[in-house]
């Protein structure tokens, strides 16, 4: 009698499942964090719509203060819309096992660093053609509400990073998944507001 044939193939690392079909603990969290940041950017941007509208002389921004990189911002705008598009696929791929997700999620940390730096680098020219915290309400404003989305995309990322090495064990659970998902999401989706209320 001969024994029965042991297939040799590979299995995919599938999300680990997380019980119930209910909303996820971790990703209703996420959601009540994520309206409670967007209350804190819209008082932040309320403050500056009000200051600009108010500004002596109706000049936006004021006289001698550096001119903000608009066209080179829009490029870098592109480069974060692209990593939330790379996580929504990655998230369609992860159906099929992250095997299949897990480039997607690299490409979206890379686009995401690549954010930051850019970001990194226009502040350093602004810096150094004066403008500052210190030189204008422009500039408060501006370096407040930038860095502050900053800090989150920082954050972000550094959570994307964490979540990408269980993922490749096939270890990652379906509701953290989601939860950086909401996260990551929020910050991408956040700076094209900021770009047309601050750099317009």
């Amino acid at each position: 009698m001969s024994s029965p044939t042991t297939t040799l193939e590979p299995r995919l690392a599938r999300p680990t499942p997380d019980a119930g079909n209910r909303l996820p603990n971790s990703v209703l969290a996420m959601i009540i964090f994520v309206v409670a940041e967007i209350m804190f950017f819209a008082a932040l941007m309320s403050a500056h719509t009000i200051a600009r509208a108010t500004v002596l002389g109706g000049v936006w921004p004021p006289a001698g203060q550096p001119r903000l990189p608009v066209e080179r911002t829009a490029f870098n705008t592109a480069i974060l819309l692209l990593s939330g598009a790379l996580l929504f696929v990655a998230n369609r791929r992860a159906r099929a096992g992250y095997e299949k997700a897990r480039p997607y999620v690299a490409g979206a940390i890379a686009t995401g660093i690549a954010f930051v730096l850019l970001q990194g680098v226009e502040w350093v020219a602004l810096l150094r053609e004066g403008l500052t915290m210190q030189s204008s309400t422009h500039g408060a404003f501006f370096y407040l509400i930038v860095g502050a989305h900053a800090l989150h995309a920082v954050v972000a990322i550094a959570v994307l990073t964490a979540i990408y090495f269980p993922m490749r064990r096939g270890t990652l659970a379906r509701s953290t998944f989601a939860a950086t998902q909401v996260f990551w999401y929020f910050v991408v989706l956040l700076w094209p507001v900021i770009y047309l209320r601050v750099y317009l």
